[in-house]
């Protein structure tokens, strides 16, 4: 072979080496690494760059069908894509571009998120005194990809681009990249700012949008309640969105980006920026939650507002008729001092531990995705049926009917200390049980604060309203100054026995009442045959107690077993909504309440009055009296052209538990004006025969 042959052997041997050389130098696309039910790339916009130049890098991801990544907020569940950069010196990455996400609804859970081909874009700028003769990019990115499981997964990618004096695109990867930027919500130049109000993220725009928005995403993680329902209200200024804070929430970012969208999946980007909205002076305490949030409030002031609550809570008319089977207690044992205290720890006992109990259950049904709150166990016919029985035969006891009593009462001095201890427990448990379907003042909002903290803080908050509600007894036990001021035990104990009966007869009516509204009128016919019935056992299990027969207790559990069947019976049936006032809709004053309906009115930009109440709930049935369907309130609502909406919470109704929720209220009564231009306001659970009428006044002057 000739020398020259050499040469050209060894000249076509380094052309032909140098071309994956060259190949690897000048790689705009990394390939595609595959992962579970996922691959991935990572490209670049420009094949070639120029000192001083911007240029973009596309992470591609193409997961299999029913499978998605997610948002920069992924949601109650699920983790954003991350990516970590490996870059020469002076060069600088930006932060991701998320497109519009869409929504994952896996009840409970809402997750945001992508599905099918993600582009996720990001810029780099390369520093104008760059010397390099290449630029090589390293990034590290971190996923979570899910359908029914979820599988993270992580990948390195690179790339090295030719620096040279011109900059040349990779002209293969530009349709990729015009999807990507078309995928991004369009940036919108709206100015805007929220607050946390009443228990929900209240955002007002300052502008109209091209096209109607039909939901919004909010970037912030931990801000917004992802399952609550949303509110859009157009305005003729731009937009007002609401939405329920989310339950860990903690603190709220001075700036927060808001992606809405419309009808068509265009996503629109929008800036927030926080407002404060302290509260004004001389606002009573529920006014105080609407113009912040309860989880901004210090524990200690929680605790001290919750045992307020329960204190107050012995006032209340729901509770008083059992109260007084204890003050019989307590008067029959004014002069033994030890009883007294025993029987105060016992009381204090049942409350708080029954309040701990309801609180624990609450927390575990809650947590199983059930909507319910604070009385949820008189939505129920059966109890409300049962509790009926109960004060019925506790008013029989006290009439002298059957003696059963004396020992769940401690009106018996003779009593053992066992039996003593006993009946001051369960007059506790009984206390709770029926207390539930009031709501005092400061109780509301503590167990709304309860019911959105961790179990432990929302079991003290609970342990701090049983603790309230009990102070009086403990105070006239330990106190002896107030403990002289109690007479001393007398013949005159039995007549007011006998005169404690008849509130617990009309707290039975009641009940009666509360069942009938539940279930209608042909249950309520055999429910008072029920009630007859053990009326009738009762009786003859005093005769049994007096000496009489076999045939007699016989008899009495026969019809004990006959009063039972017949509650079991009446509550198996399909519930029929109970007998609404027959007024017609010309006299009546007020409109059912729906989510649909008060969007509707709030679209039209309406004043509204919302009153979220139940037939079980005594402070709701005094409010309304009072407050609400008064003359004076009617041309209140008239003169103010106020639409009323009331929601019926009697019965279980997921959708008045969300609105409850979205307010941090866990129970009734709850009453909210919605006034054009301003955020929610909520009123005290207290009304005055003024409150409708000063609130009007006060807001149409704003």
């Amino acid at each position: 072979m000739s020398q020259r042959s050499s040469w050209l052997t060894i000249w076509a041997f380094l052309l032909l080496s140098s071309w994956p050389l060259s190949f690897a130098v000048n790689a705009s696309n990394s390939g595609w690494q595959q992962a579970k039910h996922i691959r991935a790339e990572l490209l670049a916009e420009y094949g070639t760059v120029v000192p001083g130049q911007q240029l973009a890098v596309l992470l591609h991801f193409q997961p299999d069908p029913g499978w998605h990544t997610y948002w920069q907020n992924p949601g109650d569940s699920g983790l954003a894509t991350s990516i970590s950069w490996q870059l020469p010196t002076g060069v600088k990455a930006g932060a991701i571009q998320w497109p519009t996400p869409q929504a994952f609804i896996i009840p409970p859970l809402v997750n945001y998120g992508y599905a099918g081909q993600t582009l996720l874009l990001t810029e780099l700028s390369i520093p104008a005194d760059y010397a390099a003769d290449s630029l090589t990019i390293y990034a590290d990115v971190d996923w979570l990809v899910c359908e029914e499981i979820c599988i993270p997964a992580d990948a390195s990618f690179e790339l090295t681009l030719a620096v040279a004096g011109q900059s040349e695109l990779a002209a293969s990867q530009q349709p990729l990249f015009n999807k990507a930027r078309a995928a991004l919500p369009l940036p919108t130049g709206i100015t805007g700012d929220y607050a946390i109000s009443g228990g929900a993220f209240s955002a007002e725009l300052s502008e109209q949008l091209p096209q109607p928005p039909v939901a919004f995403f909010v970037a912030a993680t931990e801000l917004v309640d992802h399952a609550a329902s949303q509110q859009l209200v157009s305005q003729p200024a731009g937009w007002l969105l609401q939405q329920a804070i989310n339950t860990y929430f903690s603190s709220a970012p001075q700036q927060v980006e808001v992606v809405l969208v419309d009808a068509t999946g265009q996503g629109y980007s929008v800036n927030l920026q926080h407002r404060s909205q302290p509260a004004e002076p001389g606002a009573s305490t529920e006014i105080l939650v609407t113009g912040g949030t309860l989880k901004q409030s210090s524990l200690w002031l929680v605790l001290l507002m919750a045992a307020g609550g329960g204190l107050i809570l012995n006032l209340m008319p729901c509770v008083f008729p059992v109260l007084s089977l204890k003050a019989l207690s307590i008067a029959g044992n004014s002069q033994q001092r030890q009883q007294q205290q025993r029987d105060a720890v016992f009381y204090t006992a049942g409350v708080v531990l029954s309040f701990l109990a309801l609180a624990g259950l609450l927390i575990a049904l809650r947590a199983a995705g059930n909507a319910i709150g604070w009385g949820f166990q008189l939505q129920s016919p059966l109890l409300v049926g049962l509790l009926a029985y109960l004060l019925l035969a506790l008013g029989l006891s006290l009439s002298g009917l059957v003696q059963f009593g004396l020992g769940l009462m401690n009106t018996g001095s003779e009593l053992t200390a066992r039996r003593g201890a006993k009946g001051s427990f369960f007059t506790g448990v009984l206390a709770v049980i029926v207390a539930s379907p009031c709501t005092a003042p400061f109780m509301g909002t503590a167990l709304g604060y309860a019911v959105t903290q961790s179990p432990q803080v929302a079991l003290l908050v609970f342990a701090a309203l049983g603790l309230g509600m009990a102070l009086p007894f403990l105070l006239l036990a330990y106190i002896p100054a107030l403990a002289r001021l109690l007479p001393k035990p007398g013949a005159w104990m039995d007549t007011l026995k006998q005169l404690l009966a008849w509130p617990l007869y009309l707290s039975a009516v009641w009940l009666v009442w509360v069942f009938g509204r539940q279930t209608g009128i042909d249950a309520v016919a055999l429910l008072l045959v029920g009630m007859v019935a053990l009326s009738a056992a009762l009786w003859l299990w005093g005769r049994v107690q007096l000496g009489a027969g076999w045939f007699n207790r016989l008899a009495m559990f026969g019809l004990l077993l006959l009063a039972l069947l017949t509650l079991w019976q009446v509550t198996s049936q399909p519930l029929v909504q109970g007998t609404v006032s027959q007024q017609s809709q010309s006299q009546q004053h007020w409109q059912n309440w729906s989510p649909e309906k008060l969007s509707a009115l709030r679209q039209q930009a309406k004043p509204v009055l919302v009153n979220m109440t139940a037939d079980w709930c005594i402070t709701c049935l005094v409010n309304e009296r009072v407050a609400l369907n008064t003359d004076r309130s009617k041309a209140a609502l008239q003169q103010y052209n106020v639409s009323y909406l009331k929601g019926d919470w009697t019965r279980r109704d997921s959708d008045i538990t969300a609105y409850l929720q979205q307010y941090q209220r866990d129970g009734v009564p709850l009453y909210v004006v919605y006034w054009p231009g301003q955020p929610p306001q909520v009123l005290p659970q207290i009304l005055t025969p003024d409150t409708l009428r000063q609130t009007f006044e006060s807001l149409s002057q704003q």
